[in-house]
């Protein structure tokens, strides 16, 4: 690994470790049922009962809102309670000690977030399909994606923050506790307009349902409203902070 040289040095060291786990974490089954199984499972079961009297609009919105729930369950589990496990193995510590830079092994880490989440969008984009009559063209599609990437970012960094500054137990718990709060405030399980108005007032603060509008908009058509771009800006600054701050916190504390 010392002798590569050049740009395709780090290219094929991202390479590398990208694959490594990315078959690490499909070589445990738990993980994979729920990235690629529970948003579409969850989708099932409160969405396709009603799918007769919602309109094409609505079906979806509701997958674009089920999709953002994929991606921020891939930040909180694969990347925070998976970076908390990694950190307490000596096979982590081994491999941060190698003369190759960490950003190898954090550029991998972000891809593999992003092939889980996709892995996840799978099978939600074939119930919906098969299911409901939920349309999106090509154009469209491609909007919901790059929306979808945008509205990824605080999650991803809320993610690394809880993963490079708790203890596994500690992460695993927390991504627990954060889970379910921010899908019901974020409008990812019921619309934004059958919310109660407290709740609403809450909602459009948060990074979830900043994401959720952005999503589905992109894919509907339908205004995202001004509260979106200045949402997911600010949860982006702070948390990537907090990230930044707990990242270099583990490298002064283990290794300085």
């Amino acid at each position: 690994m010392t002798g590569v040289t050049g740009v395709a040095g780090p290219l094929r060291l991202t390479w590398l470790h990208t694959r490594y786990q990315v078959l690490e974490t499909l070589r445990v089954p738990v993980v994979v049922v729920s990235t690629a199984v529970f948003p579409a499972l969850v989708f099932a079961v409160f969405v396709v009962p009603q799918a007769g009297g919602m309109s094409p609009v609505a079906a979806t919105a509701a997958t674009a809102q089920l999709a953002v729930f994929s991606a921020m369950s891939v930040a909180l589990f694969t990347h925070g309670a998976g970076i908390a496990e990694d950190r307490a193995l000596p096979w982590d510590t081994h491999l941060r000690t190698l003369p190759v830079g960490a950003a190898p092994r954090f550029v991998a880490r972000v891809v593999m977030g992003a092939f889980f989440t996709v892995l996840g969008l799978v099978p939600l984009v074939l119930v919906s399909a098969l299911l409901t009559s939920a349309t999106v063209t090509p154009a469209q599609f491609l909007r919901a994606l790059l929306a979808l990437l945008a509205a990824g970012v605080p999650l991803l960094a809320l993610g690394l923050a809880i993963g490079y500054s708790l203890p596994a137990k500690a992460a695993l718990a927390l991504a627990q506790v954060l889970l379910l709060p921010l899908a019901f405030a974020g409008g990812l399980f019921v619309p934004p307009d059958g919310m109660p108005g407290w709740l609403q007032a809450i909602s459009v603060w948060t990074p979830t349902r900043a994401g959720r509008d952005l999503v589905t908009s992109a894919v509907t058509g339908l205004d995202a409203g001004t509260h979106v771009v200045p949402v997911l800006l600010g949860w982006g600054v702070v948390l990537g902070a907090v990230a930044v701050w707990a990242i270099r916190r583990d490298q002064g504390r283990r290794f300085h």
